[in-house]
């Protein structure tokens, strides 16, 4: 099988990624958090996605609505016509009351307009990892078609068979592994589902693993870094990619 690369070139993602939008100064996963982000200068995204019961793709971390709306229970057991009309912004602060959860295509649309890149996690509900990662395939490659590799997506996933599902269904879009450990056989996981980067926990970064994933080709990237030394210490060794929260305190310029 030949081996999918990215091209320095058209590497579609800056080195400063900011989390959820900016997930900590505007509610997390909404266009609000996004439109904050680049306030900062930023011009590239990490956001999660995920189904509702119609097979809707829309942005949200948890499984649940419980955490950043007033609703409760499984996202995915609503159609995206109740979905829509969610408010995802008043557990943050009054000045969001009423922020909408959007969908991946008003985020697309967001995106493309102004030019700006996206890790997309693929945040399946427990139970529908492999129909996630169709779908949201199917739908990036929609969203995005004409685009030029370097203003396409990254799919990121924990679940590999999120991304497993993607690359049969959408194998030109680059693929990320995410690793909060190394467990037994991600690498092998990583080199099968042909990925053009691998996204760990930060603390889990060093040399040795930077050197062995440029050396397969692949492009070393971190979550979620908020301490300047932990940046620096980063830096220095050569990472890719730095996802995180403190858009306020990283210029990415």
């Amino acid at each position: 099988m030949t081996s999918f690369k990215v091209a320095p070139a058209d590497w579609p993602l800056p080195l400063w990624i900011a989390h959820r939008g900016a997930g900590k100064l505007a509610p997390e996963n909404t266009l609000a958090a996004f439109r904050e982000g680049a306030r900062y200068g930023y011009s590239a995204f990490e956001c999660d996605v995920k189904l509702s019961a119609d097979d809707v793709p829309f942005l949200l971390h948890d499984a649940t609505l419980d955490r950043t709306t007033p609703q409760r229970g499984l996202a995915k057991q609503h159609a995206w016509h109740h979905l829509s009309q969610v408010d995802a912004g008043g557990w943050h602060s009054r000045a969001y009351a009423g922020e909408p959860l959007p969908s991946l295509q008003a985020v697309a649309a967001f995106l493309r307009r102004n030019g700006f890149g996206l890790d997309l996690e693929i945040k399946p509900t427990p139970g529908d990892e492999a129909h996630t990662g169709r779908l949201v395939a199917q739908a990036v490659a929609q969203l995005w078609a004409g685009a030029t590799p370097a203003q396409t997506p990254v799919l990121s996933s924990f679940r590999p068979e999120a991304l497993q599902a993607a690359q049969a269904t959408a194998p030109h879009l680059p693929r990320a592994l995410l690793v909060d450990t190394l467990w037994d056989g991600w690498w092998p996981a990583a080199q099968a589902l042909d990925c053009a980067a691998v996204i760990t926990n930060y603390a889990l970064m060093d040399q040795t693993l930077i050197k062995k994933l440029h050396t397969a080709g692949m492009r070393a990237l971190v979550y979620t870094v908020n301490d300047e030394a932990e940046a620096q210490r980063l830096l220095k060794l050569g990472i890719d990619g730095i996802i995180t929260d403190a858009v306020d305190k990283f210029s990415p310029g």
